[in-house]
């Protein structure tokens, strides 16, 4: 059996969730051994239950349970306002694709199968368990440095974020669905469109109306095609005077660039300001000429960065 000593275990609560009485036993005789602190829980309820009291660091859960079943128990721990971090590991003895497959679409890691192994028990739950902290002390240190942070998938799900973005996120109670979901149409279509599109091309997405908005950006795509976004709130300070003063533009050609980085052709852009879409891109020449870009949308993006800069002084 594996000792304590070969992995670090310090302060580690391991929630158990298993119907069998003896594979329970068992299951918490190997973590107990391995210095670790074992919740159990012998059906999925009270498994949720338990996890609403003290969030354990990781949870190793039965597949097939009468009542509320694995799956279903790892996808409300895994959704919602209250979805945890803790790494979960299925123990099944269903091994076809479909059921493993099923295991990690509702949010686990890893599973073991039936009869468990306990020192490839051990062994998995370690390494899962430091990773978990890796990515939680590295969450922690994006919102120490500033930066909120989260990652999604790109048809709109939310695989995690920062204590700090959470927060951010919470300010608009309708952004997520109970499957952590986003549920804005415009910002599901600005995501998808993130793989299609060079990031230094992208623009950044604005959140909220009035005195709530938050500015979400990009800041890289994962080979497993997780992307990873900050979020960051802004104030009411004026974009205009910003503009003018980082590249020397004009009242108007201010108020060309914010319109133009906020989507509108120059159509629009005459419209609003009264004046001719064939003006706007005279004015867009000599824009673009002191921004030191060619194209539109390098001209928003650079627009969206500047103003944040005035909306968050250093």
């Amino acid at each position: 059996m594996m000792q304590p000593s070969d992995f670090d275990t310090r302060r580690q609560i391991v929630l158990v969730v298993d119907d069998s009485p003896e594979s329970l036993s068992m299951v918490a005789t190997a973590i107990e051994e391995a210095g670790m602190t074992v919740l159990v829980a012998r059906d999925g309820q009270t498994a949720l239950d338990l996890v609403k009291r003290l969030q354990p660091d990781a949870i190793l859960m039965d597949a097939v349970m009468p009542g509320l079943d694995g799956f279903e128990t790892c996808a409300r721990l895994k959704s919602g306002p209250g979805m945890i971090a803790a790494p979960v590991i299925f123990m099944t003895g269903l091994s076809s694709s479909e059921h493993i497959l099923k295991g990690l679409e509702v949010g686990g890691v890893d599973y073991v199968t039936k009869p468990v192994n306990p020192d490839e028990l051990i062994a998995r739950l370690s390494i899962h368990l430091t990773n978990a902290r890796l990515i939680e002390s590295a969450r922690n240190a994006l919102d120490a440095g500033g930066r909120p942070v989260m990652a999604v998938t790109p048809d709109g799900s939310l695989i995690w974020s920062s204590p700090e973005a959470r927060k951010l996120l919470d300010q608009h109670p309708d952004i997520l669905d109970a499957h952590s979901h986003l549920t804005d149409v415009k910002i599901c279509e600005w995501i998808a469109g993130l793989v299609k599109t060079p990031l230094s091309e992208a623009a950044p997405f604005r959140l909220g109306t009035n005195d709530n908005q938050h500015v979400i950006s990009p800041l890289g795509i994962h080979p497993d095609r997780e992307i990873l976004l900050s979020i960051e709130k802004l104030t009411n300070a004026d974009p205009k005077k910003h503009l003018m003063a980082a590249f020397s533009l004009t009242a108007r050609e201010a108020e060309i660039l914010i319109w133009l980085s906020r989507g509108k052709t120059n159509r629009d852009i005459g419209d609003i300001l009264s004046i001719s879409a064939r003006t706007v891109n005279k004015h867009l020449e000599q824009i673009f000429q002191k921004l030191g870009v060619d194209n539109r949308t390098s001209a928003a993006v650079i627009t969206d960065r500047i103003c944040r800069q005035g909306n968050n002084p250093t």
